[in-house]
Order: C-alpha cells, then structure tokens, then sequence
C-alpha cells in the first residue's frame, strides 16, 4: 500500500468505518455527533506517508477504536508545516502501542530523534534532531534526485532536521514547477542551492539564484516558482512546545 486511499480502503475492510475528524481535546464524527476524548479511544497502528512536494502534502493515517463506544475508525491528519495545535493529552492518546506501560512524567525526552519508514524511504533511521547535527547538502542533493519521487514528479522534498523550534527542508522543483500561494506558521527563510526561482512575496516577485536567500515573516502569503531546475533550503521557525 504507497497510497492515503489504499490505506483507508484497507482499513475499511477490518471494520474501520467511521471517519473521525481532529479537533484540539476531541475526535469528532459529524455523521453521528460523536466526540471522544483521549481517553476514550486507542491508536491501534498508523502509516505514515511523505509528500512529494511540500511538506504540507505529508499525512498521517490512524486506525482508531474505542471500546467503551464499540466504535473502530480512521482519522486523516497531515503533519509538519501543516501539522495541527494539539492539547498535550491528545498527542499522548495518537501515539501506538497504547497497551504499553505509562511513560513517567519526570522520563528524559530521547537525545535524539531520526524518521519513520515510509512508502517513499522505506529504510527510516536518517537523524532528524540531535544536540548537534551535522548534515551534509552534496549528499542530500544526491538522494532527492535519485528517488522516484523526482522522476515521476515535478517536485521533491527531504527533511533536513525536525527539531522543536525550527525545521529545514530541502526542496527541489522541475523547471516550471510551482508552489501556489500559501503561509507558513512561523518565519522562513529561502536559500537558493541551485537553479532560479521567482519567489512572490508583498506584491513582489524577487528572482532569486543559486548563493542568493530571501526571508519572510510568519503568516504571509508567498509562492515559488522554479524558472529552471532548482533546488532550495527551506528553514521554518516553529513555535517550541
């Protein structure tokens, strides 16, 4: 399964039925004005998928039941940019493997955080976070072309570093390839690596090229347009939990 509907129709046949939508503190299902709270329901599994463009386009599946209502569904929640303000209970009730011992409240946080295997990079464990990280941009300009994302594709994306406060990813577009308007959470900054792009911004259209970086503040609408092959370093300040 390498696709969202593949999944939920998967998930459909085991008895997952109803769609559940996320609010802050509750899942809602409108057909039947149910709520659950986190502690009324439990993630059985979930699949993870990145997007091939955006980091906005990335999503998670989550296969939900809930004894106490005998009720089993699916809940759709992107994740990243796009991701949702969740109360702390509800990120404690998305996690899998509910059946397990409680984590302590006073528990050190992991030192360290790396990605999740996906349909796109089954191989998982490329570092994410670390108190310090090194990365190295040749080798991730490498991995982004050789994918079959990029050469199915107009577009590809690879994240860099998922840390609390501040996400990079690299992004790289085919001549002509376009992110439509859109707003981003927290300040950014746009450096070009390779190729030109024409970044709109403020009734602006800069044209920007390799060794050339531009910044935006949080909440305002900007899109990028690849004039030639391109590939650039997205950096998003992120509010820190």
């Amino acid at each position: 399964m390498t696709t969202v509907s593949e999944v939920l129709n998967h998930l459909k046949k085991e008895g997952y039925t109803v769609d559940f939508n996320l609010q802050d503190n509750c899942l809602v299902c409108h057909g039947n004005a149910l709520q659950l709270s986190p502690e009324e329901f439990q993630v059985d599994k979930h699949y993870r998928f990145e997007g091939q463009s955006d980091p906005g386009d990335e999503a998670v599946v989550y296969a939900i039941s809930s004894n106490r209502h005998n009720v089993k569904g699916t809940l759709v929640n992107g994740y990243g940019i796009s991701s949702d303000a969740l109360s702390a209970d509800m990120v404690k009730a998305l996690r899998e493997n509910p059946g397990a011992a409680p984590e302590s409240a006073s528990a050190p946080e992991p030192a360290e955080k790396a990605n999740e295997a996906t349909p796109q990079r089954p191989a998982g464990t490329r570092t994410l976070d670390a108190p310090l990280l090194e990365l190295s941009l040749p080798q991730a300009l490498a991995q982004i072309k050789q994918e079959p994302a990029w050469q199915n594709n107009d577009r590809n994306a690879l994240t860099l570093l998922h840390s609390d406060g501040m996400r990079v990813v690299m992004i790289a577009l085919h001549e002509g390839a376009e992110l439509k308007t859109h707003t981003a959470p927290g300040p950014i900054s746009v450096q070009v690596l390779e190729g030109h792009i024409g970044f709109g911004a403020q009734e602006q259209m800069l044209e920007l090229q390799a060794g050339q970086l531009v910044t935006l503040h949080a909440g305002l609408p900007h899109s990028v347009t690849a004039r030639q092959e391109s590939v650039f370093l997205l950096t998003l300040a992120t509010t820190r939990k």
